[in-house]
């Protein structure tokens, strides 16, 4: 998609909204079922207490299981040319980083150094397929939302810059609009943004309708029947 300016208002209500309200709002906004762009298996956050964290993706591709065969100088130029992509861009801003040795990823590109630096350049969180590390010192107020844990860095090294990525069923490009949180990452369809707002309210008031009878004394069947039917005219 092309880049966006998010209203202040829609900006901050997402940032408020957990990912599966966001899932849900999508396809209240696209009035039919089917929406599918959002991460498939469990994935790991660095602060599960966390806001969501919602930007526009600069993404990257690295790997790490296997020794680079390019030059020092090579690798070097091209991580200085990673973190001038990551510094780069419409912000919000979220790392999307897809590590190409997945399912078999070891190194972990996410730990003190990089999420401290990443969010000096400006960036609001990550989210990988890849491996994070250095739990409880990460960068405070920089969220992770990873693939997996582990220890080592082993030999990981960029390989793609700004390129599109797959990240756990999800495809991504420069641009894209992702919500994530400790439920897992989706992007946003360019053309429910102007419509997502009022989506999510929707989902409010009618997620309610059910809600509400339902902690009240005197629940029967029979008032879930009436609010039910409400429930579904009220999402269409």
């Amino acid at each position: 998609m092309s880049d966006q300016e998010l209203s202040p208002t829609l900006l901050e209500l997402l940032r408020q909204v957990d990912t599966p309200t966001v899932c849900n709002a999508i396809e209240v906004a696209q009035g039919r079922r089917g929406f599918d762009n959002y991460t498939k298996g469990t994935m790991h956050a660095s602060d599960p207490t966390a806001p969501a964290m919602v930007g526009f993706a600069r993404t990257a591709r690295i790997a790490g299981l296997e020794p680079p065969t390019e030059s020092k100088e090579v690798i070097r130029e091209r991580r200085l040319d990673y973190f001038r992509h990551m510094a780069g861009g419409p912000r919000p801003s979220v790392a999307v980083v897809e590590d190409m040795d997945y399912p078999h990823c070891v190194s972990a590109w996410w730990g003190e150094v990089h999420t401290t630096v990443h969010k000096g350049l400006g960036l609001d969180g990550a989210l990988t397929n890849g491996v994070m590390r250095d739990l409880g010192d990460l960068q405070p107020g920089f969220p992770v939302v990873a693939g997996s844990i582990g220890p080592s860095h082993a030999f990981v090294h960029v390989r793609e810059i700004g390129t599109p990525v797959q990240v756990k069923g999800i495809s991504v490009a420069t641009g894209d609009l992702i919500h994530a949180d400790r439920h897992g990452a989706l992007v946003i369809p360019s053309e429910v943004i102007p419509k997502l707002e009022a989506a999510i309210r929707t989902m409010q008031g009618s997620e309610h309708l059910i809600l509400g009878p339902a902690r009240e004394p005197g629940f029967t069947i029979e008032k879930l029947e009436k609010a039910w039917k409400e429930f579904e005219a009220a999402r269409t």
